[in-house]
């Protein structure tokens, strides 16, 4: 498999993505490990998203494991003024014969977001931090939380040297098995050219039941098999 065939596992969580406007207060938030089952071209692996309490902040973390390489982003958020903000991020992905590390600092003293490691010269920032700006990988609580409270689905993400708006809108619901129970999940999606990003949410899971992204680079799937 070839870097760009797997670069996806590196962008899944993908999902992402984004902003929050207005969030429930971070007491809230309750630790979780879930398991995914992934599939990209062909190619089944795991998935594990984690969100683990660390002092004042929270670590969320997703881990996509192929049988030719692995790719984990990590995502340490706190919150402010009743928002969830970034403070750092990591992107690795390992593979056969080539590694990459991304890094991602969000300085909300000096309101600027930079990136380092193994990123090229346009995407190192600095970009301009607005309040309600989140990572791509926040898009996996924000999309949950706010679709549950009734919110506008609409995003501004600072993720890999660069801020865009990103909205999802509502495509229908489906009936989905999770450990062997039935539930009804509704999917949003998001569309950018020729790439779409879909999630399926349900009310009782705190993470999307499913994520899909589609484009240039093939398809990445992501279904969620347990959470504890």
């Amino acid at each position: 498999m070839t870097r760009n065939r797997l670069r996806p596992l590196a962008r899944i969580a993908t999902v992402a993505v984004l902003a929050i406007a207005t969030l429930p207060a971070l007491a809230a938030l309750r630790p979780f490990n879930a398991t995914y089952r992934t599939s990209y071209m062909g190619m089944d692996g795991t998935g594990n998203m984690t969100l683990a309490q660390a002092g004042n902040r929270w670590k969320f973390s997703l881990v996509v494991r192929a049988p030719l390489g692995s790719a984990t982003q990590t995502t340490v958020f706190e919150e402010a003024n009743g928002t969830w903000r970034p403070v750092s991020g990591q992107d690795t992905t390992a593979l056969l014969v080539r590694h990459s590390n991304k890094t991602a600092s969000y300085d909300w003293g000096s309101g600027q977001a930079t990136w380092g490691g193994n990123v090229k010269p346009d995407r190192a920032g600095p970009v301009r931090l607005q309040a309600g700006d989140v990572d791509a990988m926040l898009m996996d609580l924000a999309i949950v939380r706010d679709f549950n409270a009734g919110k506008p689905l609409r995003y501004r993400m600072v993720d890999n040297g660069k801020a865009k708006p990103v909205s999802f809108a509502v495509a229908g619901k489906e009936s989905m098995t999770i450990g062997g129970r039935t539930v009804q999940a509704t999917k949003v999606v998001n569309h950018d050219g020729e790439n779409e990003l879909a999630l399926w949410v349900s009310s009782d899971y705190p993470v999307p039941v499913r994520i899909r992204k589609t484009g240039g680079d093939g398809t990445m799937d992501l279904r969620l098999q347990s959470i504890n």
